[in-house]
């Protein structure tokens, strides 16, 4: 399941949730994606994250059903915010289920890499310095082609 949300997320219950009477995987693991207090040395107040909803959560869906066909996953959950995020709030959450715990940490790894570079999310922080739009980095992009399959 993948949601796109303004409300703010509350990783620990979604997670309880996620493993609520969860007897059929051997590994759950979760990611919890908090606004920082400073970028390369840059104070932020607030992020704000703009979506085109429909659209975003489109994408998100297709990035969800690509991490279920590569790895053996029971289950799936990734929840990301859109809006006005604060200091230590939670951006993004994800938590993956499988069987053994090599494939629930690939997964969640390898949807990270692809939420950070694929899904149609702007963020802007905004400090005492003025404003700033945030871009993946070359090290996201990294991230990410290290799952695609060398020539």
């Amino acid at each position: 399941m993948v949601r796109l949300q303004t409300d703010p997320i509350d990783p620990a219950a979604l997670l309880a949730d996620f493993c609520r009477a969860r007897t059929d995987a051997g590994a759950v693991v979760s990611f919890t994606g908090l606004c920082r207090v400073a970028t390369d040395g840059q104070a932020v107040e607030t992020l704000a994250i703009d979506a085109w909803p429909g659209f975003t959560e489109r994408v998100m869906a297709e990035l969800e059903a690509g991490t279920r066909a590569r790895f053996d996953l029971i289950d799936l959950i990734a929840v990301h915010r859109w809006g006005e995020v604060g200091v230590g709030e939670a951006i993004v959450f994800v938590a993956t289920a499988a069987v053994h715990r090599r494939d629930a940490f690939q997964a969640a790894d390898y949807l990270m890499d692809q939420l950070k570079t694929r899904a149609p999310l702007w963020k802007r922080e905004e400090g005492p310095d003025g404003r700033r739009w945030i871009e993946p980095r070359a090290s996201d992009h990294a991230d990410a082609a290290r799952w695609e399959p060398t020539p």
